[in-house]
């Protein structure tokens, strides 16, 4: 997935902002809450998606192949793709779309009102 993908994806979701920072990465935002990023960190030049997880997928994908823990931010259990081929782009969008409701489900009910999500995640 390119960074262009990425963020014409994270673009869909409702009542999101777009910041660049960090060294230009683009970082994706939910109530002033992160869930996912795409930056050009480390070796190689590919773009690295990193993006929030549940407690079980943490566990799972970091151990596969090209997937890390996400520098700094893999105690509040974020992964990296590390490799460009980590992740097939359907399965990245679905780990994506996993984070943005682990997000919203941790705004508080107001939050919600003000962004106009009218529902809990589920």
């Amino acid at each position: 997935m390119t960074r262009a993908e990425f963020d014409r994806y994270c673009r869909t979701f409702k009542a999101v902002e777009n910041v660049e920072q960090w060294g230009g990465a683009s970082v994706w935002k939910l109530g002033g809450k992160i869930f996912a990023i795409c930056s050009t960190w480390g070796a190689g030049s590919h773009p690295k998606i990193s993006f929030k997880c549940s407690d079980l997928a943490f566990s799972i994908l970091r151990e596969q192949p090209g997937i890390i823990p996400a520098p700094y931010l893999a105690r509040a259990k974020w992964v990296q793709l590390e490799a460009a081929d980590a992740m097939r782009d359907r399965d990245i969008k679905d780990y994506i779309a996993a984070a943005y409701v682990i997000i919203m489900a941790r705004l508080t009910k107001a939050q919600r009102q003000e962004l106009g999500l009218s529902q809990a995640a589920p």
